[in-house]
């Protein structure tokens, strides 16, 4: 007797549980555990033989990785929504399908291409 074969919504589940997990022990590494990306950068900014310019650069840096993380997760997080509620796949403008192959490049992928494509383009 055969296991069946995990559906391809199980399979984009486990992916998105596995990329939120691994982003969230890389925030914690970066961060130095429970410290936040604000505690972290006023750390670096103590050091007084930095210039203010550089002080400046590192304070933007952090402060852009802390927006990204926090997007990347909000995705995962809306992805494994849409599982949830029987949406995932389908694009949240148009309602057509999401071809597999968009899923499997971008698994958190929200829109179809077009739909994706036409809200860049008035970003």
């Amino acid at each position: 007797m055969s296991t069946p074969s995990p559906s391809p919504q199980d399979v984009y589940k486990a992916q998105l549980i596995e990329a939120r997990t691994e982003l969230l022990k890389r925030i914690a590494y970066e961060r130095g555990g429970l410290v936040s990306r604000a505690d972290m950068a006023a750390d670096h900014f103590d050091n007084s033989f930095q210039s203010r310019a550089q002080i400046q650069t590192e304070r933007q840096t952090e402060f852009a990785m802390n927006e990204h993380e926090t997007a990347e997760l909000g995705d995962i997080e809306a992805a494994l929504e849409r599982i949830q509620a029987g949406t995932y796949g389908q694009c949240t403008d148009c309602g057509i399908t999401i071809p597999t192959a968009r899923l499997k490049a971008y698994p958190t992928a929200k829109r179809c291409v077009d739909c994706q494509s036409s809200t860049e383009q008035h970003r």
